[in-house]
């Protein structure tokens, strides 16, 4: 995707705060990764603002660069919601 372009995906905040916990990343680790504050990272986890669709771009970003996959609701390989996972970087068993 182009850098000033946006898809149209959104991140949820759920998603946002299930990607971190594959990570293993803090608030704080996510807004540095993403170039963003703190307290956007908090707010837009808890529901309690309306984030600029630049700021989560920023932040998917962040997480698709860590190694994050996020899916959207309604993928053909989903039976259900969406969700995130980490990438399959092929560096690990096969199966």
């Amino acid at each position: 995707m182009p850098a000033n372009r946006y898809s149209g995906r959104v991140i949820t905040p759920a998603q946002i705060r299930a990607a971190r916990a594959l990570l293993g990343w803090k608030q704080t680790d996510l807004a540095k990764a993403a170039g963003v504050s703190e307290i956007s990272v908090k707010n837009i986890e808890r529901s309690a603002t309306d984030p600029r669709a630049s700021t989560l771009l920023r932040i998917q970003r962040a997480l698709e660069q860590a190694g994050v996959e996020i899916i959207q609701a309604g993928s053909p390989s989903l039976d259900g919601g969406g969700g995130v996972r980490l990438k399959n970087t092929g560096d690990g068993p096969a199966g």
